[in-house]
């Protein structure tokens, strides 16, 4: 069972999102977050497959969630995606330069994501 961590501050994202993973087949469970600072709550109580986030979010956004979960032993083991609504390079370049393993530009086709995930949790 792959366990995948939505971090997305919008609800109708996060549903959508979760229905491209759920698609994927019963091996697959996702959790929700709205924001980053649950999401960073939850990574103690859970072994996280994928994690997929945003970059705007109040709080804790996208960025600087990927650098503490890049940064800390614990997690660092862990893909990340960006699912977001930004598409300038710099952006692109940071968060590729941080740790993320893809950037997907919102809005999205269902394959295109379910690609993404599949190459990010292959071995």
């Amino acid at each position: 069972m792959k366990s995948v961590l939505i971090v997305e501050d919008s609800a109708t994202t996060r549903a959508m999102i979760k229905a491209v993973i759920e698609d994927m087949g019963e091996d697959f469970t996702a959790l929700e977050a709205n924001t980053g600072f649950e999401a960073l709550r939850m990574l103690p109580q859970e072994q996280f497959d994928l994690i997929i986030t945003d970059i705007n979010m109040p709080d804790v956004n996208g960025l600087e969630l990927i650098n503490f979960v890049k940064s800390n032993p614990n997690y660092q083991h862990i893909p990340m995606i960006i699912v977001t609504t930004e598409r300038s390079s710099a952006d692109k370049e940071r968060g590729l330069a941080l740790g993320a393993s893809a950037y997907v530009t919102k809005p999205f086709k269902a394959e295109e994501l379910q690609e993404v995930i599949a190459k990010a949790l292959s071995p």
